[in-house]
């Protein structure tokens, strides 16, 4: 199975660390992605869009005719979403980590200021507990030296999806700083309306704080290379 590996906020394809290397050695084509305006951090950010980065997901799912899992790391959970909207055909699964897509017309990600064209790395005060328990001083000193900053235009653009097929294509959600029953609460509340609207929702347990590729990448690599096979 071919993996297109999609990093969250403020990372780029070198967050995901050894899960690329984990899954070919598992006998699968593995592509982890650097998002536009995330090549570094002196990166041009200026006019960038959610369609960017879209189109950037989109270009790797067009590389090989075979459909492809696509894995969104947090907040790209949506732009995976995304690409199953578009192209539900060549989207075998999605994988989400640690995130759910937004709903229909909100804006990508709120909850971060923007300063100018970047939205800077907050510090970890701005995460629970929950999220960071698992990472210890020297995992968040690693994460802080890759990180740069994500483009303020992608996490103000509302999001549009166009194709009800969407909802047909098969879904893993990665439970990470919270459980499978915590999802399902939320899906029976009305809080993750799309993943709610899905035909075949997988829902899988993790014992991580939200950076599981950091902390724990062979059980992640274990997890996607189950939901591809599926």
């Amino acid at each position: 199975m071919r993996f297109i590996l999609i990093p969250g906020l403020w990372l780029a394809a070198d967050s995901w660390g050894d899960v690329p290397d984990l899954l070919r050695k598992a006998g699968h084509e593995a592509h982890a992605l650097t998002l536009p305006g995330l090549e570094s951090r002196d990166a041009g950010r200026a006019g960038l869009g959610l369609d960017d980065h879209l189109g950037a997901v989109l270009a790797a799912v067009e590389e090989d005719p075979e459909p492809a899992v696509v894995v969104g790391h947090s907040a790209a959970a949506t732009l995976a979403h995304l690409a199953a909207d578009a192209w539900p055909d060549s989207v075998a699964r999605t994988v989400m980590i640690g995130g759910m897509p937004a709903a229909e017309g909100s804006p990508f990600l709120e909850g971060f200021a923007a300063d100018g064209d970047d939205v800077p790395f907050p510090g970890w005060a701005a995460f629970e507990s929950e999220d960071v328990r698992d990472l210890d001083d020297e995992a968040r000193a690693g994460l802080e030296a890759i990180m740069r900053p994500s483009p303020a235009g992608v996490l103000e653009t509302p999001v549009t999806y166009r194709d009800a097929r969407r909802h047909q294509v098969p879904v893993t959600l990665v439970c990470p700083e919270f459980t499978v029953k915590d999802a399902r609460q939320w899906m029976a509340a009305g809080f993750m309306p799309e993943l709610a609207a899905g035909d075949d929702v997988e829902l899988v347990d993790i014992d991580s704080g939200h950076w599981p590729q950091v902390t724990r990448p062979a059980e992640l690599s274990a997890i996607l290379a189950a939901a591809g096979s599926r």
